[in-house]
């Protein structure tokens, strides 16, 4: 004779089974959420390498402006007087040099800028542009419109640093000027 067992036999199987594939779902989705998140970090590492590069493309292209304004004026005496706010008059000749000058340094900003130079270079660099005496005048008749700039900004920074050189080199009782003052450090 035949008997019939009756309990969770035929229910464990269903029920094993099931927890399986809730379990098996479980694992998909944990890995599913793991590649999902690793995405979201290149995506935004890219996104934010698209912004520096993009960033620098916009100061290379203002940086070819600038020059492109300043050759102008450095050619042409009637545009160098729309440039000429420096605090003391300045002669045509002057003039001329100074904006030279302005695009002398505005170019160590810019590389400073995009990080091709360091502080310290910019520095040193610097250090030897102020052994010419048409820089030193022009860094005076400029000193106004530094006046004018962000705190904080990276041109405000970097004319303090250089204020806080030609100083330096001012009070100096040696005739080595390379090497008067202690740059600055990032």
């Amino acid at each position: 004779m035949a008997t019939r067992k009756s309990g969770t036999r035929g229910f464990a199987t269903p029920l094993a089974a099931g927890l399986g594939l809730v379990t098996g779902a479980l694992t998909a989705l944990s890995a599913q959420h793991r590649t999902l998140r690793s995405m979201r970090e290149r995506l935004d590492h890219l996104e934010k390498q698209v912004s520096h590069s993009q960033r620098q493309t916009n100061l290379a292209n203002q940086q070819h402006l600038h020059w492109e304004l300043l050759s102008k004026a450095i050619d042409s005496p009637e545009l160098a007087e729309v440039l000429d706010i420096f605090e003391v008059p300045a002669s045509q000749r002057k003039r001329r040099q100074y904006l030279f000058a302005n695009a002398l340094y505005t170019n160590l900003l810019f590389y400073y800028r995009i990080g091709n130079l360091s502080r310290d270079e910019v520095f040193g660099r610097m250090r030897g542009l102020l052994q010419n005496p048409v820089v030193r005048e022009y860094w005076f008749a400029t000193r106004g419109q530094r006046a004018t700039l962000p705190e904080g900004s990276d041109e405000a920074e970097l004319g303090h640093m250089v204020d806080d050189l030609l100083r330096q080199l001012d009070e100096a009782d040696i005739d080595e000027w390379w090497v008067v003052g202690e740059p600055p450090g990032e």
